[in-house]
């Protein structure tokens, strides 16, 4: 892990070395109701580029809000595994919209899946995306898990674990976690900094608590800042105070 020091921080300099950045499919869509929005999906390729350019090595996973919710499928009658599956191939094509923008954007990546589709991402292999990531290529990881019943927010806990990550940045659209729904709560607190059993003992939607459990086993820690801030993804690997620091 890398190491952080008040000299790094006033540096401007990365405090981490490898960083996994959980995207949901909504902050795709922008200001629209569904879909991609490509100057939205530029924006965001551009802050990942800032870091990349930095020598920060970076990983992605994408949900698939902006296209199909596997849970809101089940709610509708769907079979709740075949709603999942068709969840994960969403995955795949944001996955696919993020790497267009990024190798517009001059950075090399490559796209991943836990579900084989061979003609057009690279099967999930954990060595292979070491190897990548080696090599200075951003790896956006699709298709969650490969399992029904599991979110993509356990998909990238699992996977931040698996490249050796130093930590998660889970990007929303509010400035990190509070006692309530910011959008609709006006007198909820935010959190500077929480454990994971608090944010479980709390019920606070951050993560399912399949991930936060995942996180709190293996001790990764996991910052949820705000991603419509242009420039914070910087901040964050700079070491600059901004969203919540879960830690376990």
């Amino acid at each position: 892990m890398a190491v952080k020091s008040d000299e790094m921080k006033k540096s401007g300099k990365a405090i981490y070395s490898r960083v996994l950045l959980k995207l949901s499919g909504e902050a795709l869509q922008g200001e629209l109701g569904y879909g991609v929005d490509p100057k939205v999906a530029s924006s965001i390729a551009e802050q990942i580029k800032e870091i990349h350019d930095m020598g920060v090595g970076v990983a992605c996973v994408v949900g698939a809000g902006n296209i199909f919710r596997g849970m809101q499928g089940a709610e509708a009658g769907m079979q709740r595994a075949t709603a999942d599956y068709i969840g994960m191939l969403a995955t795949i094509m944001n996955a696919m919209v993020l790497q267009e923008a990024l190798e517009k954007a001059g950075v090399s990546t490559r796209v991943q899946s836990a579900i084989e589709v061979n003609k057009l991402v690279e099967p999930y292999a954990r060595r292979r995306a070491m190897r990548h990531m080696e090599k200075k290529r951003v790896v956006i990881f699709a298709g969650g898990t490969g399992n029904p019943f599991f979110t993509t927010d356990t998909a990238g806990v699992q996977r931040a674990i698996e490249i050796d990550a130093d930590v998660i940045l889970k990007a929303t659209k509010v400035d990190g976690i509070f006692t309530s729904d910011p959008m609709k709560d006006k007198k909820a607190e935010k959190f500077e900094s929480i454990t994971y059993l608090d944010v479980l003992n709390k019920r606070l939607k951050v993560m399912d608590s399949t991930a936060i459990s995942l996180c709190m086993e293996n001790e990764m820690p996991l910052i949820v800042f705000n991603m419509t801030k242009s420039g914070n993804i910087r901040r964050v690997v700079t070491g600059d105070k901004i969203g919540t620091f879960v830690h376990a």
